[in-house]
């Protein structure tokens, strides 16, 4: 087997066993990593990695992206890089960013987006027929008004970029929604806004390879991840049976959020929500595409 350059992207401590697997079928690994983790010693598998380069962190998982490029311009000079990969959520950006400068094979740009920027992923989502809570940008403030006049409270607004509940607020009136969108300042654009939709909330875990879903398992949380992170408890958990009315529901869901979205190759983390109504649970569509925590590794 030829031996190819792979250059694995990691701002957390994660990946290890990944490396391995990729050394073990013989190809050179770099390790592209923060900083900080070299000041904290992570036990990298170090018989895994031929070279590693390390980047400061801006803020937390957050690097200066002129300077990667910069800094891999001067690798690519001398190694021929034949894939990047991500090894986590925050890295997806970083990854494609690479590939889309450097024209290296994968996910590029505009793809992207639509796994880690949750206003393109609702408007994706949206176009391709897939339930999705009413939402809107707020880069405008008549559109903002009109939505919030259209749609009833309670509303959550989201950062566009963030994993799990991460920076989520609920708000329940015009006047609290106006006052934390002042305080954004100039970062309001890097959110949006949605409607609260309450319900049993799931998740599907799916490996993807030339565009075939080769593995796909299904789980529902047993408290919702927002109650969890904002009012305490334990992310817990239960996996649902193949043959079951659920899980044959959210795999069908899933499978047309992969495809519209356009993903060839990766692990992707899907979630969705079972939106309760006055009639109890919805039936007729009874699942609403929730968040898109995704990570396509190449």
């Amino acid at each position: 087997m030829e031996e190819k350059t792979i250059v694995c992207i990691s701002c957390y401590y994660k990946g290890y066993d990944f490396m391995d697997e990729m050394k073990k079928l013989g190809n050179k690994i770099i390790l592209v990593t923060s900083e900080n983790l070299k000041e904290k010693k992570k036990n990298w598998p170090w018989d895994a990695i031929d070279e590693v380069f390390y980047m400061p962190e801006v803020k937390p998982s957050v690097w200066n992206l002129d300077h990667l490029i910069q800094g891999f311009s001067h690798l690519m000079q001398t190694r021929k890089v034949h894939a990047v990969i991500a090894l986590d959520d925050y890295d997806v950006e970083k990854a494609a960013l690479i590939r889309e400068t450097f024209r290296i094979p994968g996910m590029g740009q505009t793809t992207h987006r639509y796994f880690r920027d949750k206003l393109a992923m609702r408007q994706k989502a949206k176009d391709s027929g897939i339930n999705v809570p009413e939402f809107t940008a707020v880069f405008n403030n008549d559109e903002v008004n009109r939505f919030v006049e259209k749609v009833p409270a309670p509303w959550v607004l989201k950062p566009r970029s963030e994993a799990s509940a991460s920076g989520i607020k609920k708000l329940t009136s015009k006047e609290d929604l106006w006052e934390a969108l002042n305080k954004l300042g100039e970062e309001r654009h890097l959110f949006l806004l949605e409607s609260f939709k309450p319900g049993d909330v799931y998740h599907v875990d799916s490996l993807t390879f030339n565009k075939e879903i080769v593995f796909t398992s299904a789980s529902k949380y047993l408290a919702p991840p927002m109650q969890v992170s904002h009012e305490g408890g334990v992310f817990r958990t239960k996996t649902l049976g193949r043959y079951s009315d659920e899980f044959q529901a959210l795999e069908q869901v899933n499978a047309k959020v992969l495809s519209n979205f356009g993903l060839m190759n990766g692990a992707t983390h899907t979630e969705f929500i079972k939106v309760k109504t006055t009639e109890n649970i919805t039936s007729s569509k009874p699942l609403q595409e929730s968040e898109e925590h995704t990570s396509p590794i190449w």
